[in-house]
């Protein structure tokens, strides 16, 4: 029988290629997103689901099972961004990222992992991001969620080795996606005393964003993780220097890697 695979967050960017690639594969495909346009994108059979929303979540998971009766991965993609100054960014957008890109995903854990118990099998893989392994200047609180994924995942992944259900991380770098149009950016204020650095970060990121790799590679590696029969805690996908910046951190004293940061960023 065909694998059955949930991807929230396949209306575009790295879920829609993920999506697609996985249907080339022969697998059975769920994409979802709050308004899916159409129930079927070619392959792929697009739901609604709206990661912030129980009900949305519950009835997602009802549907396929309804029309499968197996899930055997879910992979959490379902995310947005966040930019600005940590003491301008208005307390209920960074409640909202929250809900999204951490307590989104969980909740959606929560739901197929009864039946992924049953079936004594299943694999999870939560799309983090290689920001989520360092605080970044003006990306604070994305970074926030992303780093808060990736701990709870290793805390699961324990939690879950009895019942052969197993749970994973991808920490994408730069691809080039449309992310920074669904950003929420704090407003660059005309009186603010951030207003220079933040600007010019802003569009530093803006830059790395379109000339980052095609979603395609990140398809390729979630394609071989499912495929393995033990996968790694974490993996990351970017270029060299985005990966090798998570083992600097390791290696270095704190204020070496922030002087890094600071040069980097131009601050």
């Amino acid at each position: 029988m065909s694998k059955v695979v949930l991807i929230t967050g396949a209306s575009s960017g790295i879920g829609k290629a993920i999506a697609h690639y996985l249907a080339d594969k022969e697998y059975t495909v769920y994409g979802t997103s709050r308004n899916p346009k159409t129930a079927l994108d070619g392959k792929v059979r697009m739901i609604s689901l709206d990661v912030t929303d129980q009900v949305s979540i519950t009835n997602a998971v009802h549907t396929i099972l309804k029309e499968q009766n197996q899930i055997d991965y879910v992979i959490n993609n379902a995310g947005m961004g966040i930019t600005g100054p940590l003491e301008e960014t208005p307390d209920h957008e960074v409640r909202r990222v929250f809900e999204t890109n951490y307590f989104g995903a969980l909740e959606v854990i929560k739901a197929v992992l009864p039946t992924m118990r049953k079936q004594r099998s299943g694999m999870i893989i939560n799309v983090t991001s290689i920001a989520g392994y360092m605080g970044l200047p003006y990306r604070g609180i994305y970074s926030a969620t992303k780093g808060a994924l990736g701990i709870t995942t290793e805390a699961y992944r324990m939690e879950l080795k009895e019942f052969n259900v197993k749970m994973t991380t991808v920490a994408p770098g730069d691809f080039a996606t449309n992310i920074a149009a669904g950003r929420y950016h704090a407003p660059i204020l005309d009186d603010s005393p951030y207003k220079e650095n933040y600007g010019n970060t802003l569009r530093l990121m803006d830059e790395h964003v379109e000339a980052g790799m095609d979603t395609k590679v990140m398809a390729t590696v979630i394609h071989r993780i499912m495929r393995s029969k033990n996968p790694k805690v974490h993996y990351r996908v970017g270029f060299f220097m985005q990966k090798f910046s998570i083992a600097l951190k390791r290696i270095l004293p704190d204020t070496w890697y922030e002087k890094l940061l600071l040069n980097h960023y131009k601050l």
